[in-house]
């Protein structure tokens, strides 16, 4: 598990999830309750996550010590997916920015709800404002692959309900990847897929650190994080500085971040995009009604 941020350059897309509606909203109308999140104002996460205690380094043995610093990554990897498909659903508050086209966008706060089988995403839009009381529904085999969504507003009043592509133009308009990428599975599945590819490369230099905090409306979370750094930039690698951290009570990673490469010597590196599942409680026991479109706690029509 120590290593595991090593291989994170491309997990990306199972910890992010964008605006899905933005492209079609332009009015905002009184917002619908959220099912379960709550009225509380969102937290603001961190830019950077402050990583106060000392990096501490592993102990390894001989043979370990010559082995690429991504092997115990995968190790963890392969040996914790069985767990984590033994979940049988999960729900966060999922936070999320990111830079596009050179510019990083704002917080947006998303409550959700995953199954794992078949594979379902409940998500409800939080803040900002704009895009507050947005639901979208997806379900692994259904609605020919798409997915139900509605904005806010007079396009909800004109339009409802609508059923679009979640790697369409609409659907992936302001941000980088599409819902069905979503999950923690997915992230542990793309560890795996990025570990067997970066561990043909040197050029990483990671760091462990105890004892680091992601807070939490319930309290902090207390995670191990394991920062990546690639000092030279290179094709094969997507990012300058990644850094992921693993909860140690639950042992499955909550958050991602990663950096680009400074533009100048000594100058910060610009975060290019940042995901923290928050909140998250294990085995709902969620029902197909959790997912549908009918569900009169949702406002789907």
């Amino acid at each position: 598990m120590l290593r595991l941020s090593s291989i994170c350059r491309k997990v990306l897309p199972a910890l992010a999830v964008g605006s899905l509606l933005t492209a079609i909203v332009f009015a905002q109308s009184p917002a619908a309750s959220a099912p379960n999140p709550g009225e509380r104002p969102p937290l603001k996460v961190a830019e950077r996550a402050d990583l106060s205690s000392q990096a501490v380094a592993p102990q390894l043995s001989a043979a370990a010590a010559n082995e690429h610093p991504l092997t115990p990554a995968l190790n963890w990897a392969n040996d914790g997916m069985g767990n984590i498909e033994k979940l049988s659903d999960y729900s966060a508050t999922l936070v999320k920015r990111e830079r596009l086209d050179g510019k990083l966008g704002e917080f947006q706060h998303m409550y959700v709800k995953v199954r794992h089988k078949p594979f379902s995403v409940y998500m409800y839009f939080i803040a900002p404002a704009k895009v507050k009381g947005q639901e979208v529904i997806y379900i692994d085999g259904k609605n020919d692959g798409k997915m139900w969504a509605h904005t806010v507003g007079v396009r909800d009043k004109l339009f409802g309900t609508v059923s679009i592509p979640p790697d369409g133009p609409i659907a992936m308009e302001g941000q980088r990847y599409p819902l069905t990428e979503l999950g923690i599975l997915n992230l542990t599945r793309r560890l795996v897929q990025v570990a067997e590819q970066d561990i043909k490369y040197g050029e990483c230099e990671v760091k462990f650190f105890k004892n680091a905090k992601i807070k939490q409306e319930s309290g902090d979370r207390v995670c191990t994080c394991i920062q990546v750094k690639h000092p030279v930039p290179r094709r094969n690698f997507l990012f300058y500085e990644a850094r992921i951290f693993v909860d140690d009570e639950l042992n499955l990673p909550i958050r991602y971040e990663s950096y680009d490469w400074p533009k100048e010597k000594g100058t910060p590196a610009d975060l290019l995009e940042e995901y923290t599942y928050m909140n998250l409680k294990l085995n709902n026991g969620f029902t197909d009604a959790d997912f549908d479109v009918k569900n009169p706690n949702y406002k789907f029509r």
